[in-house]
């Protein structure tokens, strides 16, 4: 099976985690796509999604799926995307695409968040995947001097703002043993808007692409 196949396998598994009639939050990135393209097939049984991305947003668009901010959603049912990077405790990396502020109010706003990834994703311990820190751009060059100081190399992504408006630093060179305390240590310094490990609220459910079929991982 290719990796795409995998990816497609899980996207179909997450359906049957998604509600009648109810409101979905999506993810982003090439999994959440083909997520977005099995809700298609199932889009007269919701009300509609909530996109932690344009991107996103313009994929449901494309199905025919409405697409409903969340400040008029309120608390989502389920919140389904993938990862960077997974654990067995299910703590991630997420962010590669950019999106992982959105991503983290979308996932801390659902009752259930399943993640959908295909097997390399599985990993013993986080920090292999660069992980993305979001910056204020006036903080750029402050952030990066923190993140030095807790034993990072953050590298500037080139030619790259979020649909925040911002500036992202991808972090190379980490050792995750405590995400938890990581993730808040970085959240804590002045000019961050958030940073890609979904620790604190990790996922629920990993449904994860295999070449035997797709396993289910709960903590």
């Amino acid at each position: 099976m290719t990796q795409d196949d995998l990816k497609r396998a899980v996207a179909q598994a997450a359906v049957a985690h998604v509600p009648e009639d109810c409101i979905v939050g999506v993810g982003t990135g090439s999994t959440a796509n083909f997520f977005i393209d099995e809700l298609g097939k199932i889009k007269h049984r919701i009300q509609g999604a909530v996109a932690s991305s344009e991107a996103s947003a313009k994929r449901l668009q494309g199905h025919g799926i409405e697409v409903v901010s969340l400040n008029e959603a309120g608390t989502l049912p389920v919140y389904v995307d993938g990862a960077d990077e997974i654990t067995r405790h299910l703590h991630m990396i997420k962010g590669g695409g950019g999106a992982l502020t959105r991503e983290k109010i979308v996932a801390a706003a659902s009752k259930k968040f399943v993640c959908v990834c295909d097997a390399s994703k599985l990993v013993d311990v986080l920090g292999k995947f660069p992980l993305p820190v979001e910056v204020i751009p006036m903080a750029r060059s402050y952030v990066a001097r923190q993140i030095v100081v807790l034993g990072g190399q953050p590298r500037l992504r080139e030619g790259f703002t979020t649909d925040n408006g911002n500036l992202i630093l991808d972090v190379y060179g980490l050792t995750i043993l405590n995400p938890v305390e990581l993730e808040t240590t970085l959240n804590n310094i002045a000019g961050v808007v958030t940073n890609g490990l979904f620790a604190r609220r990790p996922a629920d459910v990993l449904l994860l692409g295999t070449a035997s079929g797709v396993q289910t991982l709960t903590v």
